[in-house]
């Protein structure tokens, strides 16, 4: 009955989100890219993370993470109008205008960190059921990430993000149908036991558990995808599909920690994804391919967001002296370069610190424009100040998370 019912909803939602007026409207096409970065696997490791450090806390934990990237994703939103509006003004000598730059070709390189490490954990994911050699195993790895990105690139070859697009749009339409499916087993799977005492862990609440939470921050982190779409949608639109991609992503999150309660004594000796599926599996076995495949599509869509805001950055960067096929050619070089000269798992540490600093960055360059605009006032600008902070420590002392 909960694989029936799982499926049921799993396939509702993609059809929803497939074929139907609202998949192919404006503000769906706009809300999926910064969607899509946002849900990587985050949604299937945070659970056990937090039930490890917090205990019962979990989602109460979860709601202040959430709480943070949303006051980020303000600060992006704010930039959106303002600081792309006055960008155009500053000379080239302007010290704001190095700092822009600076921070834009830092990010560039994170999302191209963050690609080849998304893509190595789907090429993981997809060789587990097959019988390959130690010793080819990350050469064979390598090689199906390179034409992943290869085949990415050459749909921007029409001259726009339209048709990257499509294949976020379709990766993220099969992952949301196989969370809707996997939060209806487990809601089902909790109303069938009404009654029957949690055995949950204890409330665990400590200064020791900060780094690790702000270390999450990576998890919820691709909202600022909408930044760097400025040449497929207007302002208006990407401030308000932003905030539509962190209510969604803020609501699957919360749902599914939810829903773990049951279960958070044994998410807290859980290792990633695959002691998600360990869990999945005590509800209904069939679940754990659920799992995998959401793991798999959730990499893709990931992947495929931050390709779109790694290229959308070497655009602006490059003063839009790079088309949107060179800047794809050039991110997609970049990826590709990560992928065969370092190992993604090593580095993901690196280019999770280097999007908590570019948020800082934001949140500076926000401050300055405020000041010198008048926009925001006072309130803003404590927001701004006390945002940057957060994710100053984070760069500094977050604990490293995969996301």
């Amino acid at each position: 009955m909960i694989v029936a019912i799982a499926i049921l909803a799993a396939v509702c939602v993609t059809t929803l989100l497939t074929f139907t007026r609202f998949s192919h409207s404006t503000t769906w096409r706009a809300t999926v890219t910064p969607l899509a970065s946002i849900i990587g696997s985050g949604f299937l490791i945070c659970g056990p993370l937090l039930a490890r450090e917090f205990g019962s806390a979990a989602i109460l934990a979860m709601a202040a993470l959430l709480a943070i990237a949303y006051a980020v994703g303000a600060v992006i939103r704010f930039n959106i109008i303002h600081v792309e509006n006055i960008a155009p003004q500053l000379s080239l000598n302007d010290p704001m205008a190095w700092a822009m730059r600076a921070a834009q070709v830092m990010l560039a390189i994170a999302y191209a960190v963050s690609v080849a490490y998304y893509l190595k954990l789907l090429a993981e994911f997809t060789m587990k059921p097959l019988a390959i050699a130690p010793e080819w195993h990350g050469l064979v790895a390598n090689i199906v990430v390179t034409v992943i990105i290869v085949a990415l690139t050459t749909l921007t070859f029409s001259g726009d993000i339209r048709k990257i697009e499509h294949a976020a749009h379709a990766s993220v339409s099969v992952k949301l149908g196989i969370i809707a499916g996997l939060l209806a087993g487990l809601g089902l799977w909790w109303a069938t036991r009404t009654g029957l005492p949690l055995d949950l862990p204890a409330t665990k609440l400590s200064w020791s558990g900060l780094p690790l939470l702000l270390g999450l921050l990576i998890t919820v982190q691709g909202f600022e995808t909408s930044r760097y779409m400025g040449d497929s949608y207007d302002q208006a639109t990407r401030v308000r599909t932003m905030r539509h991609a962190q209510w969604l992503s803020s609501a699957i999150y919360l749902a599914f920690l939810a829903l773990l309660t049951p279960f958070l004594r044994e998410a807290q000796h859980a290792e990633g994804v695959a002691g998600i599926l360990d869990i999945m599996e005590l509800v209904a076995p069939a679940l754990g391919i659920f799992v995998l495949i959401g793991a798999v599509s959730s990499q893709l869509s990931a992947a495929i967001a931050d390709s779109i805001g790694s290229g959308g950055l070497m655009v602006e960067v490059s003063r839009r002296k790079l088309g949107v096929r060179g800047a794809f050619i050039t991110a997609s070089a970049l990826s590709i370069a990560v992928v065969w000269l370092t190992d993604p798992f090593s580095v993901i540490a690196l280019s999770s610190r280097a999007f908590a600093l570019f948020y800082a960055m934001q949140a500076v360059l926000a401050l300055w424009v405020s000041l010198r605009t008048g926009k925001g006032g006072l309130p803003a600008r404590i927001g701004f100040v006390l945002v940057g902070a957060v994710c100053l420590v984070a760069a500094l002392a977050g604990a490293p998370a995969e996301g």
